[in-house]
């Protein structure tokens, strides 16, 4: 079986940080912060009062209003972002072989707000089950996938990926695998979540997961600075167009970068913690280069899960020393995710944006708030502190490691015919 060359043709994102494309980009840029106080609810009896919620967004500016009562935010949020990738790739959707398109989308935890408010209002009731219909339909975590294919008509392969802070990296393998096989033409990948409720951000404060900065939220998430202390929770989505390379071709698309691989592992260790070593993370990578037949010494740009963490951004930069030798010197790293905040199961939705950016303007976006250095991180790694950084970037790889041990990465590069 001839296997087929995957490319990206179009990008949609929605973030803390830009409503699209053109203004997450300058936001990265720039290295703005998109933490703030939360306004979804009152965080008064709160331990954490921040996040990196969407801006001033209104469902209405998108959708009508009982069209946007049957969907969770996750889903809303998906479909916003994708409806920004189909323009951006320039798709004529009636041109398109519904049977050779699909939707493989991830998120980690799904319509939690919708869960949250339902059982809220069942625990107020008398007693009797008095749930909204819409209720199971809202909150499971493959509805966004269905709703896409709905919108769009896609008949192809559609489902959902869930594997923690790993999800949208796996939705993308898997639509990698699906187009490289010759089994669809285009999928729509990425993903979405909103988890800025009482019970998502209550849940993972009482972990001792999530940043207690209340007094400067903006500069709460300091990947690999001494100082970290847990990560700020973001929502938002991602959307990529992947097409094979003979279909983008043939109607005429714009490439803007090769997918050329990935890879997955386990840690195999705890339910939350990394493998302190970076076990897993190393495996990962590792696996990634392999299967994308190029040399450590051929990626330029390493868009690190770095989420900010105690222990999770040590086990990385072993894991990054440790597969790239000296080349890791020479590379540049940084973690986006101190803009944007982690969004879970959306981050290597957006993270995989940014190196697709990263690769398209030669410019690596910066890890900002960084302000002193932590000994037990190795410092000669180039984590293209609180500045971007111009360089050429023709190979771009990205991590999301999981709750649950789950590891994924995957590896963009400059197209060439």
């Amino acid at each position: 079986m001839e296997l087929k060359r995957v490319v990206v043709t179009g990008m949609g994102a929605l973030t803390a940080i830009g409503h699209n494309l053109q203004t997450y980009w300058e936001g990265l840029a720039s290295g703005r912060s998109g933490a703030a106080p939360i306004t979804h609810f009152d965080t008064e009896k709160f331990k954490t009062k921040f996040a990196c919620e969407i801006k001033n967004y209104q469902a209405e500016t998108y959708f009508d209003a009982k069209e946007s009562k049957k969907m969770d935010s996750f889903t809303q949020y998906a479909l916003v972002a994708s409806d920004e990738a189909i323009d951006h790739a320039g798709l004529d959707l009636k041109k398109i072989d519904p049977d050779r398109a699909g939707i493989i989308w991830g998120s980690g935890i799904g319509g939690l707000h919708t869960f949250q408010e339902e059982v809220k209002r069942y625990a107020r009731s008398d007693g009797r089950p008095r749930f909204n219909p819409f209720f199971v339909p809202k909150l499971i975590a493959d509805i966004a996938a269905g709703h896409l294919s709905i919108r769009y008509g896609f008949q192809g392969p559609n489902f959902a990926t869930v594997s923690a802070c790993a999800s949208a990296t796996n939705a993308l393998l898997d639509a990698f695998a699906y187009l490289r096989l010759g089994f669809s033409d285009l999928i729509i990948s990425g993903g979405s979540e909103a988890p800025i409720t009482e019970s998502g951000v209550g849940g993972f404060a009482s972990m001792k997961a999530l940043s207690n900065r209340n007094d400067d939220p903006e500069h709460a998430s300091r990947p690999f600075d001494r100082d970290r202390d847990g990560f700020v929770i973001g929502e938002g989505a991602g959307a990529l167009i992947l097409e094979t390379a003979e279909h983008a071709i043939a109607r005429g698309a714009t490439i803007y970068a090769e997918v050329i691989g990935g890879g997955m592992s386990a840690d195999a260790h705890h339910i939350t913690a990394p493998h302190p070593e970076g076990i897993g993370a190393e495996k990962v990578m590792r696996n990634a280069l392999a299967q994308s037949e190029i040399e450590p010494e051929a990626v330029d740009y390493i868009n690190a899960h770095g989420t900010s963490t105690p222990l999770g951004d040590i086990s990385e930069a072993l894991a990054i020393r440790r597969v790239f030798g000296d080349h890791a010197s020479s590379l540049n790293i940084s973690s986006t995710k101190s803009m944007t905040g982690h969004l879970l199961g959306a981050a290597g939705a957006i993270e995989a944006i940014a190196c697709v950016l990263a690769i398209q303007n030669n410019l690596v976006p910066p890890t900002i708030n960084h302000f002193t250095p932590d000994e037990r991180i190795d410092p000669g790694l180039n984590f293209t502190f609180n500045h971007a950084q111009e360089r050429d970037v023709n190979v771009a790889l990205s991590n999301t490691f999981g709750f649950g041990g789950h590891n994924a990465s995957v590896i963009f590069r400059r197209w060439e015919d």
